[in-house]
């Protein structure tokens, strides 16, 4: 902050200060993630009207990072002093008694005292600090009327696990850096230590290199003048966000992406690849076939190149290099890479992925790099160095980096890909559907084995991808507007899951307890929206359901957000702020027919409590994916069009049944076809009559062309000829 703006804040908070009534106390210790030992002690520390922050003179950043902080939403005085012992708050470090990262926190009613093992020890304990005060503490305005109170408490901590890290993909979807600057301040609030930059696939370039100037000229840019998306960021912009990052504790861990995920540079420079032929950004999702061709000198070159210039701007000790979701048919019929293949007497044309890891690998050591990348990099061929994979397929990968001599970070998909929704409420946001939902507590319960220095697994990583951003236009930003809606749906998908994340990194898993952490969110909403977070709120939960004896369901709800109201309908129409308040259990003939929100204000509620119906009965014939009634279907022949996103989750053969359940109208089905995007993937032909009673349709088909994250869709001709009294349902299934 520059000394004459700070003045003006100073001068602007000692006017108002004289008007201010404090009223709001601090509430209950409720810290995130679960400090390793915390004691709360008798009595409460009370902010002085002026601040004297005293720290050494290691911790000037974090110092004034707390000066600019306290003052902008206390609106107190606060003034730094270097030096160990004199302050209202103290910050210093002590590396003999504490372990990396660690801190210890004391406060009392005369002060506060923040030791760290090292600066993100120190940084880490002046945030569970501000967790002990008001949620208001975070905000950039002034808020009056607020008792500025911390409860005396006595807190030894430290992190279980030394990588604790969230991925953003600014390549799919671009966001400025003001933003990722944000987005790095939230991760600070909770710890985290880690943010992967998903700067390179196939729909952008992200990053300018000054000696290939067109891959942010043509590489960072899709689609028409009118209607363009894309952007990049300068060099200068990428030192001024890293160094934002050293200050908050946060290390930002470039990803350029090869051989697969690339095109942006082919597109840019098309000698990069086997074919060299020219192509175009694309404007919606897809996995591109084309690779880096790893049989020309240039390619090798030009890496080198990139990657130098990448190391200078980030100076962590890791590059990511990507490394997933390759598709070799390139380099099988690439002379170039042949020729490769056969001097390194290579026998598959994937362990040319190995080869060329291999190569940057010797590059990177030069510059004092470790790489890393997807779990695919270390089963692509032999490695010859150390590597970290990033393990997101399958949590037993594990067992292959330990065998191979590699370490990893836990990612699995199942857990931690944050893209995916919460549930599956009608209304819930676009999002990713080719896995389940991630709840909180699924997010929470992700198995992870304490930590040793001999441990494989160095951490845990949640990633939040942005393809789903270019499906459609759902998500188009409208410029002249500036509505920044991509960057509310960003926050919307991670929070409060990224809190959740933040626990299982920090703590030890013997410790964690989900009923405690539930507990303790609930009063960080509060928080984050005094952050300017647009977090997901929870829906009501159903504390008991109990059956009567004249056979109908009684509810008990609670609600997860302090101060909210519940607000429910009791005939299955979704609830408004001006529906019935909930003030006690609700009987209903019919479980089905309660719906029920959490309203935090009249523009500020949440999505209903959803029964999503029984298809239990079905089982045998796999997940419902449609069903019709008789306004859905036709006397003549139709296209009956449903996505099957998500069922669809592999190669292989699948069965879809046509089951009819109601009505006495006979159904003729045609053919079916199975489309991933725009690219026919089956075709099935038939003609097949079915009838309420009768034996149901099936067909099989098979899928040799699978891509994670891409949306696939069936069409199927249908019609009633003789009248549309027939109602029915659609299940499919992977039969192997």
């Amino acid at each position: 902050m520059q000394k004459s703006s700070f003045k003006k804040i100073v001068l602007c908070a000692a006017l108002m200060l004289s008007g201010a009534v404090h009223t709001q106390a601090a509430g209950p210790v409720r810290i995130i993630p679960q400090p390793v030992q915390m004691e709360e002690r008798e009595g409460t520390y009370v902010l002085p009207e002026k601040i004297v922050i005293g720290y050494e003179s290691a911790l000037q950043a974090q110092a004034k990072y707390l000066q600019e902080l306290l003052v902008q939403s206390t609106g107190r005085m606060a003034t730094l002093k270097e030096g160990k012992a004199k302050g209202d708050i103290v910050l210093r470090t002590d590396s003999t008694s504490l372990k990396a990262e660690g801190y210890t926190l004391s406060v009392t009613p005369k002060r506060i005292e923040i030791t760290g093992a090292d600066v993100n020890g120190a940084f880490y304990g002046i945030q569970s600090m501000l967790q002990l005060f008001p949620a208001e503490i975070y905000n950039q305005r002034w808020q009056q009327q607020v008792a500025w109170e911390a409860p005396c408490v006595e807190i030894s901590d430290a992190p279980e696990r030394p990588w604790r890290g969230m991925m953003i993909d600014v390549a799919r979807y671009f966001y400025d850096k003001e933003f990722i600057k944000k987005y790095i301040d939230m991760m600070a609030m909770y710890k985290f230590n880690k943010l992967q930059f998903h700067l390179i696939d196939d729909s952008g370039w992200r990053l300018e290199i000054k000696k290939y100037p067109r891959l942010t000229e043509v590489g960072a840019w899709a689609g028409p003048d009118e209607k363009r998306l894309g952007g990049f960021y300068t060099q200068d912009e990428v030192r001024e966000m890293v160094e934002y990052g050293k200050v908050r504790g946060v290390e930002l861990i470039p990803e350029v992406e090869f051989p697969a995920h690339i095109l942006s540079a082919v597109v840019a420079y098309p000698w990069l690849s086997c074919t060299g032929l020219q192509h175009e950004l694309p404007t919606q999702h897809f996995i591109s076939r084309d690779l880096l061709c790893a049989g020309k000198e240039t390619t090798l070159q030009f890496l080198q190149d990139v990657l130098e210039e990448t190391a200078e701007l980030f100076p962590s000790a890791y590059i990511n290099i990507g490394g997933d979701e390759a598709v070799y048919t390139r380099w099988e019929s690439c002379p170039h890479c042949q020729a490769v293949m056969k001097r390194e007497g290579l026998s598959k044309a994937s362990e040319l992925q190995g080869y060329l890891t291999n190569k940057v690998a010797e590059m990177m050591k030069k510059k004092n790099r470790t790489l890393i990348g997807w779990d695919e990099i270390i089963q692509r061929g032999k490695l010859n160095d150390q590597v970290v994979a990033l393990t997101w397929r399958n949590l037993n990968d594990t067992i292959k980096a330990t065998k191979t001599g590699h370490k990893s970070i836990l990612t699995p998909a199942s857990h931690m890909y944050l893209d995916f929704p919460e549930d599956r409420i009608p209304g819930e946001v676009q999002a990713a559907t080719w896995r389940p939902p991630i709840s909180v507590e699924k997010c929470y319960s992700m198995p992870v084995n304490d930590y040793s220095e001999s441990s494989t697994v160095i951490g845990v990583q949640a990633c939040l991808w942005s393809d789903q951003f270019i499906h459609g236009t759902a998500l188009q930003e409208i410029t002249p507007l500036n509505e920044n809606r991509s960057e509310n749906y960003v926050e919307y998908l991670s929070f409060p899951r990224m809190l959740a994340v933040s626990e299982v990194a920090w703590c030890k898993q013997s410790k964690r307890n989900y009923e405690d952490f539930r507990n303790r969110l609930g009063t960080h909403f509060a928080r984050l929206d005094n952050k300017g977070c647009n977090y997901r709120l929870p829906t009501p939960r159903i504390e008991k359901e109990e059956k009567t004896t004249d056979g109908k369901v009684t509810f008990t709800l609670a609600c997860d957000v302090p101060g909210a109201d519940i607000r429910y309908t009791t005939n299955g129409r979704y609830p408004t702020v001006h529906s019935a308040k909930y003030t006690g259990p609700v009987t209903l003939d019919n479980r089905e027919d309660l719906r029920a929100i959490t309203v935090v204000s009249n523009v500020r509620y949440s999505l209903p409590l959803y029964f999503a119906p029984d298809y239990s009965a079905y089982k045998a014939f796999g997940e419902h994916v449609f069903g019709w009634e008789p306004l859905r279907i036709q006397s003549k022949p139709a296209n009956w069009r449903f996505e099957v996103t998500g069922k669809v989750s592999g190669n292989g053969t699948y069965e879809l049944t046509v089951i009819p359940t109601r009505g006495d109208k006979e159904v003729v089905l045609g053919t079916l076809k199975l489309w991933k995007r725009k690219e026919l993937m089956a075709e099935v032909s038939a003609n097949k009559t079915i009838k309420t009673g009768g034996q149901p349709a099936t067909y099989r088909f098979t899928l040799n062309a699978f891509e994670a994250g891409t949306p696939f869709h069936i069409e199927l001709e249908a019609s009633a000829p003789n009248g549309n009294n027939t109602t029915g349902m659609i299940f499919l299934r992977k039969v192997d």
